[in-house]
């Protein structure tokens, strides 16, 4: 995965997620959820490490705007 960069969380508000489960299904309900609540890059691709358990995804979130499910 690349490195966050400053860019990312450059204002307040912003932040980068990066989400571990146990399943594709879960992390996509993980991703669709945070969607709901706040402004979101959306659904990304979910992706399994080598040697790993589980499978990852990371987002980019702006917790001070609303997401799609907001005003």
């Amino acid at each position: 995965m690349k490195p966050i960069d400053e860019q990312h969380i450059s204002e307040p508000g912003m932040v980068v997620l990066d989400i571990t489960g146990g399943d594709e299904d879960t992390v996509r309900a993980v991703m669709t959820a945070l969607e709901g609540r706040w402004a979101t890059s959306g659904i990304v691709p979910v992706r399994r490490d080598p040697g790993e358990p589980g499978v990852r995804a990371r987002i980019y979130v702006d917790v001070l705007r609303p997401g799609r499910e907001g005003p």
